[in-house]
């Protein structure tokens, strides 16, 4: 079985590097696509497990308990985080999550850290900075940083990093304008 759950070390050099730049990523040559072989990338064990404990969260009423579990299977959860009711971190790479201090994971909002695509699979850490909000129904894709104070709107994609105190909405996910007159005279 190949180990392939490490992040790409180059993570993390610049604030303006794309997400692209930060996926590990894995060659699947074959027959069939990259999900096909995916014991060969996470044990198919530890995929139950996490899978287990991520439904327990996603049902779970109980902040406390749901930091605590997530905290058990490597995902860094700071203090006061809020995860709503449905809400799934990824079940392959859990570990490669920060969620930092009051941030808050919308009702059914998705953190992925992976993508199964026909020739390889791409892993990257996804970080949701301090008191960020992620709405309901949102997804946020591998490599993905979110800054502290900034808002992602209900049902948006997120595919780029979301610059600390921006508003981001739509699939993709694009910055709001600013909507409060200031030009006008």
């Amino acid at each position: 079985m190949s180990d392939a759950t490490e992040p790409d070390e180059t993570h993390g050099e610049t604030d303006t590097e794309p997400r692209h730049d930060r996926l590990h990523r894995v060659a699947t040559p074959g027959p069939r696509n990259s999900l096909y072989p995916w014991p060969d990338a996470k044990h198919p064990l530890r995929v139950m497990l996490n899978y287990a404990v991520v439904l327990v969260c996603r049902v779970s009423p109980s902040l406390p308990l749901k930091n605590w579990l997530l905290r058990r299977l490597g995902t860094t959860v700071g203090e006061g985080v809020a995860w709503g009711l449905e809400s799934t971190p990824d079940v392959f790479w859990p570990e490669l999550i920060t969620v930092e201090d009051d941030a808050i994971i919308g009702y059914d909002a998705t953190l992925l850290c992976h993508e199964f695509l026909q020739d390889e699979y791409r892993t990257g850490e996804v970080v949701v900075g301090e008191r960020a909000m992620i709405g309901a129904g949102a997804i946020v894709l591998p490599g993905v940083e979110i800054g502290a104070d900034a808002q992602v709107a209900a049902n948006s994609l997120v595919v780029e990093d979301v610059s600390p105190g921006e508003t981001v909405a739509g699939v993709p996910a694009e910055p709001l304008g600013d909507d409060t007159g200031a030009d006008e005279e």
